[in-house]
């Protein structure tokens, strides 16, 4: 007998949506098994990873301010995977961003910060973000480079830049010789949108990214071309879309919302710049890409799924002592499910018999 996996003749549009929601139910059925093999009450468990982070205006706020950049990124993502496109260094491109917002106002000329340092910030972080990822497209479009491990293998240049400049040039002189930035002035700072709270502006950054990805994707013949490209490469050329240019556009539109990402963790909570900026929200960014499924609007309740495994592991981390990796493990059950949900919607799997075999 053998495995054969085959094609479905038509997959379901609701069981493909259906699927994040699948993959979503065996994540926590995963956890409660998890929990309790590591001799957790599950209940208790579930209630410290799910509820008690969110339980609060003050923990609402965390869930927005660690979602926005994840959806930010995944957003910007999208706009390329739509097309095939496999950016997969925004880590590296929201490293970037950081690195030029936060050197934008460390310049002597910055001083206590004139009133257009901010804007400044948020245009040079973009552009940072994407002249790292114009690096991959050009190699793929000129040389037919492969764009997932260049721009992957960009990720680690950009933090050791990062860390370079935080342990040299850039090291705070008052800063008991801790390898971090000198403090970022008040004006370099995102404003507060709740009071009490570490909620900031850059909400508002993956506010407009979704909208803008939603109108783009959905409504401009160039988002068109761009979906034509991602279902059938050898139509799009038939009809004489540029290759060139959908490679170019989602590669950009990735490093752009990456590095406007960078702003918002430089900008925002951290104010400074720090050998480590983000908690590895570029990775985490295609999760939720693809549980969202490349929608705008699923990628933002996605991206609100994602921030939440965030907040709950820190918090049973701290209340009942599970492992720092729970948060990771529960990242990679939840795409390792989806992908699986999508093989069972998408194909058939059957056993068949084997070819018997002509004796020698």
């Amino acid at each position: 007998m053998q495995l054969r996996i085959e094609p479905r003749a038509a997959a379901s549009l609701r069981m493909r949506y259906a699927s994040p929601l699948i993959a979503t139910g065996l994540t926590l059925l995963m956890g409660f098994v998890l929990f309790a093999a590591l001799g957790k009450n599950p209940l208790a468990a579930f209630h410290a990873f799910f509820i008690a982070p969110v339980s609060s205006l003050n923990g609402v706020a965390e869930l927005l301010l660690k979602a926005a950049p994840l959806v930010l990124i995944a957003t910007g993502l999208a706009v390329g995977f739509r097309a095939n496109v496999w950016n997969i260094g925004a880590e590296g491109q929201l490293t970037i961003g950081a690195i030029v917002a936060g050197g934008m106002a460390l310049l002597p000329a910055a001083g206590d910060g004139p009133a257009w340092l901010l804007p400044l910030m948020i245009a040079a972080g973009a552009l940072g973000g994407m002249a790292w990822a114009a690096v991959p497209a050009f190699l793929r479009t000129r040389f037919n480079a492969n764009e997932i491990l260049v721009s992957l293998m960009l990720t680690y240049v950009a933090q050791l830049l990062l860390s370079y400049l935080v342990h040299g040039p850039w090291r705070d002189p008052q800063g008991f010789n801790f390898p971090q930035s000198p403090l970022l002035p008040d004006a370099a700072l995102l404003p507060i949108l709740l009071n009490g709270t570490r909620l900031n502006a850059g909400v508002l950054f993956a506010v407009v990214a979704v909208v803008a990805a939603w109108v783009f994707l959905g409504k401009s013949f160039r988002g068109y071309q761009m979906r034509v490209a991602g279902l059938s490469g050898e139509a799009a050329h038939y009809a004489g879309f540029s290759a060139r240019q959908t490679i170019w556009i989602g590669m950009l539109a990735g490093g752009a919302a990456a590095g406007l990402a960078g702003v918002g963790e430089v900008a925002g909570p951290l104010g400074q710049l720090l050998p480590t900026v983000s908690p590895g929200y570029g990775f985490a960014a295609i999760i939720v890409a693809f549980v969202g499924r490349l929608h705008p609007p699923g990628i933002l309740l996605a991206g609100l799924l994602m921030s939440l495994l965030y907040l709950g592991g820190d918090a049973a981390q701290i209340s009942m002592g599970l492992p720092a990796a729970t948060t990771a493990l529960f990242q990679g059950a939840l795409l390792f499910f989806l992908l699986g949900a999508d093989l069972f919607i998408g194909y058939r799997v059957r056993l068949v018999p084997g070819a018997k075999e002509i004796p020698q």
